[in-house]
């Protein structure tokens, strides 16, 4: 019998965590939670939402999800750049992008099976893979164009079992955002499943596009919430919106998986369209933030010719070069001794030179003082 995943897994504290549970005072410039960084959304807006559902409560499941926050989110996508038309049949609300990805995961493979999937990237893939017995083939993400997809790397990773790509943009932990149609996912055919929940923070860009407005012709499945979108980690709800040609295909049997578990809950899905109605505001002024942040660390960092910082594209993070460092985990551990938190690039799976990822999300007081620190221990 095979052993399960948790069962192989390594579960051991690698040594930075070790060193950081023993470290009592620092700076942490890892952090993505909205809720430690003083970006609280605003409970005037969260009260009345509830209100609404608490005086006129009655479960009436629906496998796609409550009509109103789907028709919520068919407005939204109509108001982006470019739009995106849907109709509230073709979303789904789940728990969380983490329960969406299972769902699709399920839907379109199979053990054995395999996904395409960036060579740098959040680890989640990783491990939601393994839980699903499906593998994961590695595409390339070209440092020296901004981290864009390697369209030939693209190609070569696909075989008879690849059954979908993954796409993230703007990319965590890179902020590399796809601008524009991509010929290689044009000549695979394959479902893809684009994860823009940082969709609502450009930098260097404009704004996101949908991958599926680039895409129409292919099977795109949407994943976004408002964890990131509304600074609400803790109210969990996320949703999967298809476009024409993944409804066509996989809407049906999308709707009895998600039927199975029912996960997103009943207030959650209740306050959405109060979130998007009168929440933007807030989603702006934590967007201005985080701009501001950015700016501020790039005009530090860049002053110092062995970091090698490039603008993100998009998001809330900074991944940055470090120059002739041969050992990514001991300056990691040494910046920890001097009172600051990063992580390294072998965290994301990034195997060329050593890279230091960098929240913006930070409180920005403490990320000032953070970046000098890092700007001081590495630069004089």
């Amino acid at each position: 019998m095979t052993a399960g995943f948790l069962a192989t897994a390594d579960l051991s504290p690698n040594a930075i965590e070790q060193a950081r549970r023993r470290t009592s005072n620092y700076i942490d410039l890892t952090s993505s939670n909205p809720t430690h960084q003083g970006l609280i959304f605003p409970a005037e807006v969260l009260r009345a939402a509830a209100e609404r559902y608490w005086s006129s409560r009655r479960y009436d499941p629906d496998p796609r999800g409550d009509l109103a926050a789907r028709q919520a989110i068919v407005t939204y996508y109509a108001q982006r750049q470019p739009a995106l038309p849907l109709t509230h049949d073709q979303i789904f609300l789940t728990a969380s992008t983490s329960e969406a990805y299972g769902l699709l995961f399920t839907l379109l493979a199979d053990p054995g099976d395999n996904l395409l999937a960036p060579d740098v990237t959040y680890p989640l893939f990783e491990h939601l893979a393994a839980a699903h017995h499906i593998a994961l083939r590695a595409y390339r993400l070209d440092e020296a164009r901004g981290w864009q997809i390697d369209e030939d790397s693209l190609l070569r990773a696909a075989d008879a079992r690849t059954r979908a790509v993954l796409l993230v943009s703007p990319h965590n932990p890179t902020g590399a955002v796809i601008q524009s149609s991509l010929p290689a996912l044009s000549r695979l055919g394959l479902p893809l499943i684009c994860d823009e929940v940082f969709a609502e923070f450009p930098y260097r860009v404009a704004s996101v596009p949908p991958i599926a407005a680039l895409h129409p012709d292919l099977p795109v499945f949407t994943l976004n919430g408002i964890s990131k979108m509304f600074a609400l980690p803790d109210l969990k709800l996320g949703w999967i919106a298809l476009n024409a040609p993944a409804a066509a295909r996989y809407a049906a049997r999308l709707e009895l998986l998600n039927d199975l578990y029912l996960g997103a809950n009943g207030l959650a899905q209740a306050m959405l369209p109060d979130l998007f109605a009168r929440g933007m505001d807030f989603v702006t002024a934590m967007r201005a933030r985080v701009r501001a942040a950015l700016t501020m660390a790039l005009e530090r960092l860049s002053g110092c010719p062995v970091l090698h910082v490039q603008p993100p594209d998009g998001g809330y993070y900074l991944f940055v070069r470090v120059a002739g460092c041969e050992d990514e985990e001991a300056l990691v551990l040494r910046l920890l001794a001097r009172g600051v938190l990063v992580h390294p690039g072998y965290f994301y799976g990034c195997q060329a030179g050593a890279h230091l990822m960098i929240s913006c999300l930070v409180a920005p007081d403490a990320l000032a003082q953070g970046v000098e620190e890092i700007a001081m221990a590495i630069c004089q």
